[in-house]
């Protein structure tokens, strides 16, 4: 199983980062600062999709590969189909930053997951979240790395125009 690295120095102080850092080192876990709030969407690029039913369901394509370039490219194929805005750098900085590459990470600390609903997966979406920018297509569940990375963006081109515009946790 390969090992996620956190990085080197964080930037920002304060001692919530410098507990998650520690958390973080001790659980082999990393995690977002803050979640995907649930916002209506407010553009033209990302209508949010509809929790698949049996009368709408459709395919839902394999993730392939197991690097984070693999997920990457196969979630601008499928962004690139549905009109989702993004590019290769903005999703890799976003990845890095919210998980570190790992698309198991949970945040288990924030207010979010105060309340239940902790961020999780490459991009650290709530199922709420994830729930409404869903991807028709991709598997429904937010640890899916392809289904993370396109909820996200989808989230994202809503909110901000692109995840190319997302330069904080958001």
């Amino acid at each position: 199983m390969p090992t996620f690295a956190l990085p080197a120095r964080r930037r920002d102080r304060g001692s919530k980062a410098t507990r998650l850092t520690r958390t973080l080192g001790l659980t082999g876990a990393a995690a977002a600062a803050l979640a995907l709030p649930v916002v209506g969407a407010t553009s033209a690029f990302a209508a949010p999709s509809a929790a698949p039913s049996a009368a709408t369901e459709q395919v839902t394509l394999q993730t392939q590969g197991t690097t984070l370039d693999s997920w990457i490219r196969q979630s601008l194929t499928i962004m690139a189909q549905r009109g989702i805005p993004g590019s290769y750098d903005g999703i890799y900085r976003n990845v890095m930053r919210e998980s570190s590459g790992n698309p198991k990470a949970i945040n288990l600390w924030d207010s979010n997951a105060r309340a239940g609903i902790p961020s999780k997966g490459l991009l650290q979406v709530i199922d709420p979240t994830f729930r409404t920018y869903h991807v028709t297509g991709t598997a429904f569940d937010p640890y899916d790395p392809v289904a993370n990375i396109t909820a996200a963006c989808n989230y994202a081109a809503a909110r901000y125009g692109s995840i190319d515009n997302v330069n904080s946790a958001y």
